[in-house]
Order: C-alpha cells, then sequence, then structure tokens
C-alpha cells in the first residue's frame, strides 16, 4: 500500500513544487521588470513587499508539499536589531526554510548562481551580494558590500 502512496504522491508532489516555481518566478520577474538602479539600489514598497509576502508564502508551501512542517521557537530578530543574520552551516537546500522565515533577506551567494534559468531570476530578487571566486579581491569586496548594506539604516533588507 505504501508504494501505491508513492507512486501517487511523487508525480503530485513534482507537479505542485514546479507548479509553485513557476509561480515564485513569476513574480520574482514581475518584482524586477524595469527595476530601477538595475539591481544596484535596495528594492522599495510594492517590490520588496511583493517579494517578502510573495516568495516566502511560496517557499513554505514548496516546503511543506515536500513533506517538511517547520515550528518556529522564538522570535526572529528584526531588520533593526539584526542587519545581518547569521545562518549555519549553510551547505544544504535547507537554507531556502531559514529565507522563507526570516522574510527573504538578501543572501551572500556565488556571482555565477545568477545566471542559471528560472532560480537565476529568483535569486536576483533577492538582491544577493554576488561572489565572484575568480576576483581576487572577491572576500575584501564582498565584506565591504555586506557592511555597506549593514549600515544602510535599514534601507537594504537583512543579510543572511
Amino acid at each position: 500500500q505504501s508504494v501505491l502512496q508513492g507512486i501517487i504522491l511523487l508525480p503530485l508532489r513534482a507537479i505542485c513544487i514546479t507548479f509553485i516555481l513557476l509561480l515564485a518566478w513569476m513574480s520574482a520577474s514581475i518584482a524586477t521588470f524595469c527595476q530601477p538602479g538595475g539591481g544596484f539600489l535596495p528594492l522599495k514598497g510594492w517590490r520588496r513587499r511583493m517579494i517578502q509576502t510573495t516568495l516566502s508564502s511560496l517557499t513554505r508551501t514548496a516546503f511543506f508539499v515536500m513533506g517538511f512542517q517547520v515550528k518556529v521557537k522564538g522570535k526572529v530578530a528584526s531588520l533593526a536589531e539584526a542587519p545581518i543574520f547569521v545562518a549555519a552551516p549553510h551547505s544544504s537546500f535547507f537554507d531556502a526554510i531559514i529565507c522563507a522565515l526570516t522574510g527573504m533577506p538578501s543572501i551572500v551567494s556565488r556571482a555565477e548562481n545568477l545566471s542559471t534559468p528560472i532560480f537565476g531570476t529568483i535569486l536576483r530578487s533577492l538582491q544577493p551580494v554576488a561572489v565572484s571566486r575568480q576576483d581576487p579581491d572577491s572576500r575584501k569586496n564582498t565584506v565591504a558590500e555586506i557592511t555597506r548594506r549593514a549600515l544602510s539604516k535599514g534601507q537594504w533588507p537583512q543579510v543572511i
């Protein structure tokens, strides 16, 4: 009986996750369409709210469809309390759960990830700090950018 459930549930989950991923891509595309500053200025107004609410909800829904139920104990630190939010060890796709639960903060990511189909658009909407592994000054530039955003007095979202 459990094999039969798997045969039925796996395709249904795959279809749901694909649909959720396409909705997330569409939301990210709308929020970043004709973006002022071309990604070098923080998203404001409806664009930022759309990313925070829509992508956060869709990410939570995707993890629920995959069978994950996450309970938060305590209170998530606000931008004013913690402009830099540290999550460790960030080594898997579970980092997306943390992003969804904290309101879709900016993240630090490899620059190559921005060019991947679908995921790159979603990632760009989070306005990541892009790290180029080919640039010898990358570590210094990344620290400088994180510091600049942290000291922006709430103009940029939290950095995770």
